[in-house]
Formats: C-alpha cells, sequence, structure tokens
C-alpha cells in the first residue's frame, strides 16, 4: 500500500516562508508526475505546482516567482518552497503522485498538511 504523508505546515505571518514536504512510502514504481494542490476552506481543490519525472515543472499562475516544487533524487520525496506568503494562500496542502502502468494509472493522495497565513 502506497503512503504519502505531507509535513511542514503550520502558522506563518503574511511575507514569511514555508517549506512543505511530502514523503512516499510502500511499494511503489516510478511516479510520473508528482504535484502540490491546495484546498481553501469554502473552495475547490486546486493545482499549485507539478513536477514530471523528466524534470519539468509547471506552476499555476498564483504562485508563480513566489513558489518552487523540488524533489529529492536520492528519496522517495518532494518539497514545496512557498516564499512571500499571502493570507490567501491559506489551505491545506496535498501532495499527489501518478504512477503510470502500461493499461492504468494509480494515483496516490496524502492527508494534506494546514497552512495558515496571517495578515
Amino acid at each position: 500500500q502506497v503512503q504519502l504523508v505531507e509535513s511542514g505546515g503550520g502558522l506563518v505571518e503574511s511575507g514569511g516562508s514555508l517549506t512543505l514536504s511530502c514523503a512516499a512510502s510502500g511499494n511503489h514504481g516510478i511516479f510520473y508526475i508528482r504535484a502540490w494542490y491546495r484546498q481553501a476552506p469554502g473552495s475547490q481543490r486546486e493545482l499549485v505546482a507539478a513536477l514530471t519525472s523528466a524534470g519539468t515543472t509547471d506552476y499555476a499562475d498564483f504562485v508563480k516567482g513566489r513558489f518552487t516544487i523540488s524533489r529529492d533524487y536520492a528519496k522517495t520525496t518532494w518539497s514545496l518552497q512557498m516564499n512571500d506568503l499571502k493570507p490567501e494562500d491559506t489551505a491545506v496542502y496535498f501532495c499527489p503522485a501518478a504512477e503510470q502502468h502500461p493499461f492504468s494509472t494509480d494515483e496516490y493522495w496524502g492527508h494534506g498538511t494546514p497552512v495558515t497565513v496571517s495578515s
């Protein structure tokens, strides 16, 4: 069973920084994509950043220039460095990953880590 566990969330003042981490465990193959999503209260879950196995990245417009997604190639972990945080970044952050098989795809999600940005 594959498990993803997010960590690093917390309370930070506006303009501050946080680094979120995602650790994968269990019997899994190569993730062809890793990502970070977030869900604010009363809102739908939205993509924040994505990182493919080829190393390409994609960011939502509202975090470009402030957030950076990266992975630790020695471990099955990936991170989201968040700088210049704003109150509107307050949300629960999730780190999904997808594993490609010949005829199917498995998608995994963690339980999320909350981030609160005070003004």
